[in-house]
């Protein structure tokens, strides 16, 4: 799942900066769209680790 939402954050931003922010320069949309694909990986991750520790506390 974390893996499917980063692949498609990656288009979706590319085409925001496209279309809606009329960024002409392709460096400027690969960096911004990569950025947010992995920031979107990231912060899913955490979360998962946050679910994960809480889990295992009530456990524990």
């Amino acid at each position: 799942m974390q893996e499917i939402l980063t692949a498609v954050t990656y288009p979706v931003v590319w085409l925001i900066c496209s279309y809606l922010l009329k960024i002409e320069s392709g460096l400027a949309k690969l960096l911004i769209s990569l950025t947010a694909a992995i920031l979107v990986y990231v912060l899913i991750g955490m979360l998962q680790a946050e679910k994960t520790g809480k889990k295992n506390e009530e456990d524990g």
